[in-house]
């Protein structure tokens, strides 16, 4: 039987630590400077390349999100809030991930159209399409039978409510509020990053970060310069 040390060794490929080759290693077996530090790079770049949802939502927060220094920043802010739990609600309802993105960017064509004519206010048409979506879900029975559904039911229920509280309160209590309902909800969209669940997972990247960002800016946004 033929054992290992009977093999003939193998043949060393002058490609080696090239593109297409092998490894490139030391004489004692051990990566080569060069080639370590080529992987490295390569880690890095494929590192930063799958991060691209959090570029989007830095570049996203600056450019499309205003400060949170005025009562009517932070009025608007509550007014998008509902949208964050809507999007999970009719995703889940969906069952279509790849639908998460599609519906976000006619969610802020949305908030364009309204704040253009300024008829209706935003949370009240987001909260008018989550109660469609839910009345829907109890007809067709999918809010009994889906686990999933109900507690995106519930996030609607408890991150809607944040929004709408904030509305109406004494505007320094309003902040806070609505502050806390993107803050949670950042950690909301964390969660679902991590469990790879309900949306799209580079959306879930995104929204948390802009969450968090948009939280900072409520609570400290006299103090970042915004």
């Amino acid at each position: 039987m033929e054992t290992a040390n009977d093999r003939p060794a193998p043949i060393p490929d002058p490609g080696a630590g090239q593109a297409g080759g092998t490894r490139r290693t030391g004489t004692d077996g051990s990566e080569a400077p060069g080639a370590a530090s080529q992987s490295r790079w390569r880690r890095l770049a494929r590192f930063l390349g799958d991060r691209w949802p959090t570029a989007l939502a830095v570049l996203t927060a600056v450019l499309v999100f205003g400060g949170g220094k005025t009562d009517e920043e932070v009025r608007g802010f509550a007014e998008i809030l509902p949208l964050l739990p809507l999007l999970y609600l009719v995703v889940a309802k969906l069952q279509r991930r790849g639908a998460t993105w599609p519906l976000l960017a006619a969610s802020f064509a949305v908030i364009f159209l309204l704040r253009t004519l300024d008829v209706l206010s935003p949370a009240a048409v987001f909260s008018a399409a989550a109660l469609v979506v839910l009345v829907w879900s109890v007809l067709d029975g999918h809010l009994a039978r889906s686990g999933t559904f109900q507690v995106q039911a519930l996030g609607m229920l408890v991150f809607g409510g944040l929004g709408l509280a904030g509305l109406v309160v004494d505007p320094g209590l309003g902040r806070y509020l609505v502050a806390a309902g993107w803050l949670f909800h950042g950690v909301w969209d964390f969660v679902h990053l991590w469990l790879g669940k309900v949306v799209a997972r580079s959306f879930a990247e995104w929204c948390g970060v802009v969450d968090v960002w948009v939280a900072v800016v409520l609570v400290f946004g006299i103090g970042l310069g915004f």
